[in-house]
């Protein structure tokens, strides 16, 4: 190999082990290598910078807002909101559920789609006394598989399309994914009904366990008027940082202080909540100034109505990665006091204000009722969903980002507008129309995800010019030469899903896709079939909680462990990988 060549391989094994361990953000890391690479001269300025002007990330910020449109309006909401039926079974509500919900994600980003059913689903399990470990999972499974489905169902599919051009190939067409991947949504939503009962634990929700448990406990106190604590702020009166106990909100009939700041004054007749648990929360009545005012402790209420009771999941660019609720001043600047945090299927039990939080992380917060509002579009949480039934209503200009988003799939599907100019044109309706305000469009575009896009560009250009990409696609066409052209398409199809499991599935997508054109020819396959098989594989992410967003939405709510992915994932991603070796060289066979 040239020199370019080892310098290429030594910078994207760097970014391949830092994106795997680091805490840096994946857009950090990606675009730190290209610029190595730049800096060093194995890559030119265009070639650096190209994927930054490619249709896919534009296309895919674009379709963002469409998809923005579709949330705020609740577009969605007569589809999804009462598939799951009154049946006693549990096959038939999933079945119900899942095949719209795949339809769905085959023309919109699945995100939204999952944010939606989550409490739904939490609640229509609640309400029969069936865990939701057996939705949850299920319902991020179905919405990953219906974006194989079209061009659009999955912005990894928009970005082998790009790359395709840039390889010589003709852009993919927008249904033409579909010989793949409506098979493979079809027959995975069948396997996922039938063994979802089976193998899916029988776990209790976060909102479960905060219910039932008898630890979590809420109690009111009075300040008492004239006392010791009248007229002091919460920090002088010593009730900020107490041993397993804190101050939720102050209470003065007229008006909520929540959550209680340190600076929050208190007046005689407050009444103030104090969430804690049970072993610690009996010392309050030590303390002089204040008085319970009732005489027993009651379980938390989820359905107080006059507080703003939200679960939350930290995603995987917020920046309350590696920091405690203390050190990140969680309450001054989200205006929340957390009550509970589950990971791994458990509640993290101690002090909550010095657990270092990680991805997938889930928070019970009370705050006031705009907290979603506020929050929904902000990558600090990856999910913010309210644990009241109450649901949100559809607007009456719902019908407007569907009708754009039909038209963009049709002008697109037809051939008569490129889908990029379609989508740029829909999302600039949104506005124009008063559907999304300016701001509100910005914040529905995952800026980290386009900059991860485009900036993988440049690392797959460097692989190609350098000619890594051929060193690769000849040892791994050397590898598995003597099971014929399936197995080498196998070798590809088995790396593809390793790197989308530890990895971002459009970065994999990138770096596998030059390796895998290369590899096509002298295997005695058609080039481009086998970028439609990465771009399928690379999005069917089911072993792990970090391959593909939605998984990590349902991580905690779900009260799912890291395990409970690789269990039922596996069928589905051995479904997946037969799928495609057997199919892609019938429906796109060598050329002669």
């Amino acid at each position: 190999m040239t020199l370019d060549a080892w310098l290429t391989l030594v910078v994207t094994i760097g970014v391949l082990v830092m994106l795997i361990t680091s805490g840096l953000s994946p857009a950090v890391i990606i675009v730190g290598g290209v610029l190595v690479l730049y800096v060093l001269d194995v890559i030119n300025t265009q070639e650096a910078f190209a994927g930054f002007a490619n249709p896919a990330p534009i296309t895919v910020g674009a379709l963002y807002v469409l998809a923005g449109a579709v949330e705020k309006t609740g577009a969605l909401t007569p589809l999804l909101r009462r598939t799951m039926g009154n049946h006693p079974s549990l096959r038939i509500p999933l079945l119900r559920t899942l095949f719209p919900a795949s339809a769905a994600s085959a023309f919109l980003n699945n995100t939204p789609i999952v944010a939606l059913l989550i409490p739904q689903a939490t609640s229509w399990a609640a309400r029969r006394g069936i865990s939701v470990a057996q939705l949850l999972m299920p319902i991020s499974f179905a919405a990953i598989l219906g974006g194989t489905v079209t061009l659009i169902g999955s912005s990894t599919n928009l970005v082998v399309s790009g790359q395709m051009a840039v390889s010589g190939l003709e852009p993919m067409g927008f249904f033409e994914i579909t010989a793949i991947g409506l098979p493979l949504a079809v027959s995975g939503v069948f396997i996922i009904v039938i063994l979802a009962p089976l193998m899916l634990p029988n776990r209790k929700s976060i909102r479960s366990e905060m219910s039932e448990g008898t630890n979590n406990l809420t109690v009111e106190m009075i300040v008492t008027p004239g006392g010791p604590v009248d007229g002091l702020s919460v920090r002088e009166a010593d009730l900020r940082g107490l041993d397993g106990v804190y101050l939720a909100l102050v209470d003065r009939g007229h008006t909520t202080v929540a959550p209680a700041r340190p600076e929050t004054v208190l007046l005689g007749g407050d009444r103030l909540l104090f969430v804690g648990d049970a072993r610690n929360i009996t010392d309050l009545e030590l303390r002089a100034g204040i008085r319970f005012a009732e005489n027993d402790l009651q379980p938390l209420d989820l359905d107080e109505p006059d507080l703003g009771v939200f679960e939350v999941v930290v995603g995987p660019e917020s920046p309350l990665i590696q920091q405690s609720l203390q050190s990140a001043d969680f309450r001054s600047n989200y205006q929340a006091s957390v009550l509970a945090i589950q990971r791994d299927g458990e509640l993290v039990q101690g002090k909550l204000g010095e657990v270092e939080l990680k991805v997938g992380d889930t928070l019970i917060l009370i705050t006031d009722s705009g907290f979603r509002k506020r929050w929904t579009d902000r990558a600090d949480f990856l999910l913010v969903a309210s644990m009241s039934d109450d649901q949100e209503p559809v607007a009456k200009d719902a019908w407007l980002p569907i009708g754009v988003l039909f038209l963009v799939v049709a002008l697109a599907a037809t051939g008569i507008m490129p889908i990029v100019q379609g989508a740029l044109i829909g999302a600039v309706l949104m506005v124009v129309l008063g559907v999304l305000t300016p701001l509100e469009a910005r914040r529905s575009v995952d800026v980290e995800v386009l900059v991860v896009i485009a900036a993988a560009f440049g690392l797959a250009a460097a692989m190609q010019s350098t000619g890594l990409a051929d060193q690769i696609a000849e040892l791994l066409t050397n590898a598995f030469v003597f099971a014929g052209g399936r197995g080498v398409l196998l070798g590809i199809v088995i790396a593809t899903v390793v790197m989308t499991e530890v990895i971002t599935n459009n970065a994999a997508a990138l770096l596998m896709l030059p390796i895998a054109i290369v590899a096509a020819e002298p295997a005695g396959l058609d080039p481009r079939g086998v970028a439609i098989a990465v771009a399928v594989m690379a999005s069917a992410s089911f072993l792990t909680p970090i391959g593909y967003q939605t998984n990590t939405m349902v991580l905690g709510p779900g009260g799912y462990r890291f395990g409970d992915y690789i269990k039922f994932g596996f069928p589905l991603t051995l479904l997946a990988i037969v799928l495609v070796v057997v199919l892609v060289p019938m429906i796109w066979p060598a050329p002669i």
